[in-house]
């Protein structure tokens, strides 16, 4: 009879297991997950910037309570360099799911947070994946591999060599920088108007190495220097067209390589220098087609 009776429990407990098996994994999920403690980044890689933007910070609680925080956890993972990162939605976050969802479909938002982190720790591809039990898992393709990440380096270690003057003031050091890249680089219109790849040239490894770039490519290998001379930097993007944003003096200027190296009929190489540190203002009064950024994501550059 005691047999019995413990193997009539055993299938209770089995058929209670089986019947609220979602409410008991994710009281579970709740209990050693959804903690502070629980859910650490872990280590960051080299590339990882340990400052913070006006739209985006860095965060070490990966316990969301609102969309900005989903925010932050999301540039948080990108800027670290993860490969990978899991997070549970809390129960008394009772929309984060949906807006995980919404998130991760939207491209736009995306794409504007991978612009404030490190070009070697951007993404080409993201992926979320979420359960009914709140866990949430980012996946990312890096823009650069190791080698191209190995190769780049090294290009751009011989070219400080040649255009890295410390005896220049800041600017100064940025002109040369500027006009460097433009007048070692020509922009790939035959990827741009007849979709022909045949140049890494929408990332760093274009100017710098094969001599080809995009706006991706000028934005990205401008943006190395400006990481090696430590000054606060990313890059704005438009519908159709990316460039850089920089910090200095404790003011927010654009620097556009793109358009300072202008295609000209002949083939000439001219380099330019209207788009070269110049307020919101006087980029919208230069073009404003391209350059039509949205100033609620980059607020650095708003005009008040």
């Amino acid at each position: 009879m005691k047999k019995l009776a413990i193997f009539g429990i055993l299938l209770i407990l089995i058929g209670v297991t089986i019947n609220y098996k979602e409410d008991i994994l994710s009281e579970y999920y709740q209990y050693f997950y959804n903690t502070k403690k629980e859910i650490k980044l872990g280590k960051k890689n080299k590339y990882y910037r340990d400052y913070d933007f006006l739209y985006v910070q860095n965060t070490d609680d990966f316990v969301p309570n609102n969309k900005q925080d989903l925010l932050n956890i999301f540039y948080t993972v990108i800027n670290a360099g993860k490969d990978e990162f899991t997070f549970y939605c809390p129960k008394n976050y009772e929309n984060c799911i949906d807006d995980v969802k919404s998130l991760a479909r939207d491209q736009i938002t995306l794409s504007n947070i991978n612009n404030f982190v490190h070009p070697f720790n951007s993404f080409k591809n993201i992926s979320t994946k979420t359960d009914t039990l709140g866990k949430v898992t980012i996946e990312l393709t890096k823009s650069y591999t190791d080698n191209d990440i190995k190769l780049v380096t090294e290009a751009f270690n011989e070219a400080k060599k040649e255009v890295i003057n410390k005896n220049l003031s800041t600017e100064d050091q940025l002109k040369a920088i500027h006009d460097y890249i433009i007048d070692n680089s020509i922009y790939d219109s035959n990827r741009t108007d007849n979709n022909v790849i045949e140049y890494k040239s929408d990332i760093a490894y274009g100017p710098l190495i094969e001599g080809y770039g995009i706006c991706g490519g000028y934005s990205d290998a401008f943006a190395l220097f400006l990481e090696d001379l430590g000054i606060k930097n990313y890059k704005v993007s438009s519908d159709s067209h990316v460039w850089n944003a920089v910090d200095l003096y404790n003011n927010w200027y654009h620097i556009d390589l793109t358009w300072d190296d202008p295609v000209t009929n002949t083939g000439e190489q001219i380099i330019e220098e209207k788009f070269f540190k110049v307020t919101t203002n006087e980029l919208l009064s230069l073009e404003k087609e391209q350059h039509n950024f949205n100033q609620n994501v980059y607020q650095e550059l708003k005009v008040n």
